[in-house]
């Protein structure tokens, strides 16, 4: 999710026309963004909770690899 985000973004400033302080400066570049701005902070999110799933496993289990 957050890699999405990130090609959204990518994608908004560099083919759909960009961003200023007002929006998106097309329909796609607004489509573009709310993507951009779902994705990234839920994706962070669901990359530290699977981390943290990860690492509590892993301390559980008492392998140390």
């Amino acid at each position: 999710m957050v890699g999405t985000g990130l090609l959204a973004v990518v994608l908004l400033v560099t083919v759909l026309g960009g961003y200023s302080r007002l929006g998106a400066s097309t329909n796609a570049g607004w489509f573009a963004l709310i993507v951009a701005l779902m994705c990234i902070p839920f994706g962070l999110m669901l990359l530290a909770l699977g981390l943290a799933k990860w690492l509590k496993n892993r301390r559980e289990s008492g392998t140390a690899c």
